[in-house]
């Protein structure tokens, strides 16, 4: 019985793995040839504010930033010139379609594409792009999930122009598109997308902290903006690989596959020199995102083998999720050109890291007037003033993530981050805040050593903290174990998934934030009327909130079992598993608080609780039917087919009366059959029990807890035929092949 044919094609793509070369491509030239500068073609397919400048009336174009900087609702009487200013940029760039391009509730992007072509009255054709084509399109919303807001029958949805984003002009193979990035509505008005909670939590965000910075004398200030940096982490594999694994290309992750020999244990891939193969597709993805005005600043290999990340410049919240997006759509893209394929799963191959998307956030003085413009409040100052003002910011930032971390993991809850979320390579389920040990010093003598009748003079002397800002600069190591950690100026978010839009978690951490802020801003105007000054009411503030706050601090290693104990004994929420985060979303407090904030409406929000445990639902259905449909059709009847060679060399041995050397593989391979076809069967079993659950909640369960535990079994099963099926009868690529040869 020779090779099967799963086997065949294996083995012919590892024979030519080693003849793929490094694509390349060149840079734009000057009209003498010579190639452009990154800074010369930078942002050319993004009708950016220096376009707006050049391509505007002064006076439309002071409307529009003003209607930018201000989040408040285009004129419509300016949008016909705004609209005739950008399809003319665009048609000299080769544009020839337009779309509307939004953010539903799938994780990706859409887009409904419409040419500019119209007709004069004498039936000639010209191009057309009006004010209202700009401005809005009705795009069909019945296909897109609304967690029980609508039925399918009632199809129209609304997309509307969000200015504060650019419009960008995206290349394909026969053509260019100008598309406008917009928001989702349904025709009552309620938000089908992710992008309008997020513009929501933004607004009330910025109105807080405003209220807040009034109250301490900052009154030149008018808008503060949360800023983002997405670090962005992916595994990149060989396109043939990726073809020849069902569960790669079906779900996004490995669901059977033995540990190679070696993986990540030498420590050797972490900013080790890049493949050239790899480098080629880097150069190209930078160059791609360079044009759309992506501000990607640092590339290098992560920690797993074929794991590597990019990282861009922080940019204003809205803009800095758009352009997640793009990335992850252009590393796809480009992918294809040189024979690889993107991985953005959190956990694609068992036994190695997964793979994370850190949110670098902070808060941003906008709009002040005042000389204020682009002071990062999670800045320590050079003033006690300063320091103060930064002091009181971080207590309410604690403040927000204590009060609402169950919310928090709700927000970075998904069926793949389950199998990445404590598992030793990214923060635990538990949320928890990492300030270091010099800050977190401060804010326990802090709360400990200001006694009531000291004046803040002297407190802040004695505290330190007028020398704030030499002290912080990277006075402490980094916590990698921390969901939730502080690194000087910012704080990073390290528990989003790599494949989910940064718009959910980072609209929950908006709208937390933003409701502290409301607590201390009427908690600050009380304290002021019996405090000597606003610098003694804000101390006092500030050391009852760090006091309130405590539960949430933690500086030790949270992979620890110690810290799991300890975090319950604190009363954080463990929420291990997404059917019971995504609960959080719909507690009274989380209701209350959204809907006051006009983040979410009730019915928003368990709309998305519904559109998320669906998806994660039909995810595990996809995963199971897929490891089944492998079971049966490749790794038994390989593994039959081996067993089934074995015995017949044992016969003939046995024939011939000498010994049979293949007994003990034979006993082995045996069992091992036995048990898979065992634990195949328990797993119908259980999968029909989970389905005739009546309630998604009590699917979900099952599925989070019973099925991914049958499905582990089973695969243990098939890692170990694996390891006893002769090389050239196993049809899988694996994970020494896929990882090692691209």
């Amino acid at each position: 019985m020779g090779m099967g044919a799963g086997a065949k094609a294996r083995f012919k793509v590892i024979s030519e793995i080693h003849l793929r070369l490094p694509r390349q491509f060149d840079l734009p030239q000057d009209e003498h040839g010579k190639k452009l500068r990154v800074s010369e073609f930078y942002g050319v397919n993004t009708f950016d504010i220096h376009k707006m400048k050049e391509k505007l009336p002064k006076d439309i174009y002071t409307q529009l930033i003003s209607t930018i900087e201000t989040g408040k609702k285009l004129d419509s009487a300016i949008a016909h010139t705004v609209a005739h200013a950008i399809k003319e940029w665009a048609m000299l760039r080769g544009v020839t379609h337009f779309c509307h391009w939004f953010q539903p509730q799938t994780g990706s992007t859409a887009e409904k594409h419409d040419a500019f072509i119209s007709f004069d009255d004498n039936n000639r054709t010209l191009e057309k792009f009006s004010g209202a084509q700009l401005i809005q399109s009705e795009p069909d919303a019945s296909s897109f999930p609304s967690g029980g807001m609508r039925t399918t029958f009632e199809a129209r949805g609304y997309t509307a122009w969000d200015p504060s984003s650019p419009v960008f002009i995206m290349e394909h193979v026969n053509g260019k598109t100008l598309c406008i990035p917009s928001v989702f509505i349904s025709y009552y008005g309620h938000a089908l997308d992710e992008k309008t909670g997020l513009l929501r939590s933004i607004e009330v965000l910025s109105q807080k902290a405003t209220e807040l910075l009034h109250l301490l004398g900052y009154s030149g200030v008018k808008r503060v903006v949360p800023t983002l940096g997405v670090e962005q982490e992916y595994f990149l594999i060989d396109r043939a690989f990726h073809h020849l694994r069902p569960d790669l290309l079906m779900t996004g992750r490995t669901l059977v596959g033995g540990q190679p020999p070696k993986g990540q244990q030498l420590e050797d891939h972490y900013f080790g020199s890049i493949p050239a193969r790899v480098q080629a597709f880097m150069s190209e993805v930078e160059y791609e995102l360079y044009k759309l005005g992506v501000p990607v600043k640092t590339r290098h290999n992560e920690v797993a083998p074929s794991q590597f990340e990019t990282a861009p410049i922080f940019e204003e919240a809205n803009i800095a999720t758009d352009h997640n997006q793009l990335t992850m759509e252009i590393l796809r893209k480009v992918s294809i050109r040189h024979g690889f394929s993107v991985l953005l799963h959190e956990k694609p191959f068992a036994g190695i890291n997964g793979s994370g998307k850190h949110n670098n956030w902070a808060l941003t003085i906008s709009a002040s007037g005042s000389g204020l413009d682009g002071e990062n409040l999670l800045d320590p100052g050079k003033t006690p003033q300063h320091n103060i003002r930064f002091l009181l910011i971080l207590a309410g930032i604690l403040k927000g993530v204590q009060k609402h971390a169950g919310l928090l993991r709700a927000g970075i809850a998904s069926a793949g981050n389950d199998h990445r979320l404590g598992a030793n390579e990214a923060p635990p389920a538990i949320i928890s805040v990492f300030l270091g040990d010099l800050l977190n010093r401060i804010l326990n003598d802090l709360e400990q050593g200001m006694g009531s009748q000291q004046s803040p003079e002297a407190a802040i002397i004695q505290l330190g903290l007028s020398q704030l800002p030499e002290v912080m600069k990277d006075n402490t190591d980094r916590n990698r174990t921390s969901p939730f950690a502080f690194t000087g100026n910012k704080f990073e978010f390290r528990a989003v998934g790599s494949s989910a839009s940064t718009a959910f978690p980072v609209t929950l951490l908006n709208a937390a934030v933003a409701d502290a802020f409301s607590d201390l801003v009427e908690a600050l105007k009380k304290k002021e009327k019996s405090s000597s000054g606003i610098e003694a009411a804000v101390l006092e503030l500030v050391r009852e909130t760090i006091y309130e706050t405590r539960a949430i601090r933690f500086e030790g290693n949270n992979y620890s079992e110690e810290w799991l104990k300890e975090a319950i004994q604190r009363g954080l929420p463990h929420l291990r598993k997404t059917p019971e985060a995504l609960d959080e979303l719909v507690t009274l407090r989380s209701k209350e608080m959204l809907s006051r904030l006009n983040v979410f409406s009730e019915a928003e929000l368990v709309s998305r609780f519904h559109v998320r445990i669906e998806r994660y639902i039909k995810n595990m259905l996809i995963e199971v039917d897929t490891l089944k449909s492998i079971v049966d059709t490749q790794i038994l009847p390989c593994a039959l087919a081996y067993y089934g060679l074995l015995a017949n060399a044992a016969h003939a041995a046995k024939s011939l009366g000498g010994a049979v050397p293949q007994a003990e593989v034979m006993s082995r391979l045996g069992v091992l059959l036995e048990s898979i076809q065992a634990k195949r069967t328990r797993l119908d079993a259980i999968l029909l029990h989970v389905e005739s659950q009546k309630s998604e909640k009590d699917q979900a369960r099952g599925f989070s807890i019973e099925v991914a535990g049958m499905m582990a079994d089973l695969r243990t099963i098939c890692d170990e035929l694996e390891s006893v099926v002769a090389d050239d009868y196993w049809p899988l690529p694996k994970y020494r092949e896929i990882l090692f040869l691209s």
